[in-house]
């Protein structure tokens, strides 16, 4: 596990944040939706479900190529159905006090789900929406593409080599690689370690945020925000 180290003594001028598996987790209640979407289609839901995170439904569903299938359409019907599925949609760890603790006009949500899944997800978990938020619809290509990240930096008015991203799931972390942000794993999701060159953290009550002129620090230990 890379250390916290490795981000310290170095102000970012912007923080960005995927959302499911990174400031919240809603796995339980997507793979149900996905699990019954899956075997409505005749795929071997055992090798599907990992496939389906951090990505856009409409593309995971493209990605399958399956005969007479819509993707557009069902990707509305599934994002409708983890509308009403919101059991067991928590808080990561130390997310909230986080988040609050940074200027609000110093980060954003990035997310490949669209608006109003994103909202429902974030209000069942208690965390307050952003000022910016980009969306599924807010982009052309999804992740693993670098969009979406791009795009918050420039919306935020900073460079993304000058951003901190987080991320949790492997196509968040390499549309965060390919963006050229500096990258932090969340892990508070996975079942699994994941093979990564980059800082990795349980959840956010690891860290300890600060800001300045010069813009946003991370430490370890006792949360500032606590103080």
């Amino acid at each position: 596990m890379a250390g916290i180290s490795l981000i310290e003594g170095r102000a970012f001028a912007a923080l960005l944040f995927d959302m499911d598996g990174t400031v919240l987790t809603s796995i339980a209640a997507a793979e149900r939706i996905w699990t019954r979407w899956a075997s409505a289609h005749g795929l071997d839901v055992a090798a599907f479900l990992p496939t389906m995170h951090g990505k856009r439904a409409v593309d995971t569903v493209r990605g399958l190529d399956l005969p007479g299938v819509d993707a557009e359409q069902e990707a509305a019907a599934i994002s409708e159905a983890e509308m009403a599925d919101v059991e067991g949609v928590d808080s990561i760890p130390g997310a909230i006090p986080f988040l609050s603790a940074l200027p609000p006009e110093r980060w954003a949500i990035v997310t490949s789900a669209p608006r109003a899944l994103a909202e429902v997800r974030l209000a069942a978990a208690g965390i307050a929406l952003p000022r910016l938020m980009i969306t599924a619809e807010d982009v052309t290509r999804g992740k693993p593409h670098p969009d979406g990240y791009r795009l918050a930096a420039d919306r935020l008015g900073y460079d993304i080599g000058d951003c901190l991203i987080f991320e949790d799931a492997p196509a968040g972390i390499a549309a965060a690689e390919a963006s050229g942000g500096t990258v932090v794993v969340i892990s508070a999701t996975h079942i699994q370690p994941l093979d990564t060159p980059h800082t990795t953290i349980a959840g956010f009550d690891e860290l300890s945020p600060s800001s300045d002129a010069a813009g946003i620090w991370i430490g370890q230990g006792p949360r500032l925000f606590e103080q």
